[in-house]
């Protein structure tokens, strides 16, 4: 993976990955049954990429403007225990869960792709957007992933991370033997 060195250097540093859930880990499609049950599409590639970020010793976190048991159940299987939903200020959200766990901006990457996420983004020493973000989104960001949300883009993230801080062969050879 070829990175910019400036992007190499911010991604060095990461070691809390924070994402939006609805338009970066899902499509933003929001199903709604009869019954009032919402559904959403994860990708499994995806989630193995947050696997291996943590087991890469990153925190992962979410921060979401909306309650789901569809993103706390997915989150929960994932193992990630920082879970920030219902979130209206995802600036301050963000800024909490930094002191919280004693990371500073520049150690700290946030993904989004809609406005509400600009404030977090700003406040990230490493601001990603997936590719089907709003064009504000993207116009702020340092990092654009080539695939959508819900389609691939969180891992790339999770790989572009790894790949910067020199883990992610070793991950992926803990795969393939």
């Amino acid at each position: 993976m070829a990175l910019a060195k400036t992007i190499r250097r911010k991604a060095g540093h990461v070691r809390l990955a924070v994402f939006d859930v609805d338009g970066v880990m899902t499509d933003g499609t929001i199903l709604l049954g009869d019954n009032g049950a919402e559904f959403k599409t994860f990708n499994v590639h995806d989630g193995l990429g947050l696997v291996m970020l943590q087991q890469a010793e990153i925190d992962v976190a979410i921060i979401s403007s909306r309650n789901s048991r569809a993103v706390a159940k997915r989150m929960l299987d994932l193992g990630i225990k920082h879970v920030l939903q219902g979130i209206t200020d995802k600036a301050q959200a963000l800024t909490e869960l930094m002191q919280k766990l004693g990371i500073e901006d520049k150690a700290t990457a946030y993904v989004g792709d809609d406005l509400v996420d600009l404030p977090a983004m700003s406040r990230a020493g490493l601001a990603i957007a997936v590719a089907s973000a709003r064009p504000e989104v993207l116009a702020r960001a340092d990092w654009i992933t080539t695939a959508p949300g819900g389609h691939g883009g969180v891992r790339e993230v999770c790989e572009m991370l790894l790949e910067a801080q020199g883990k992610l062969a070793g991950r992926v050879k803990k795969y393939t033997g």
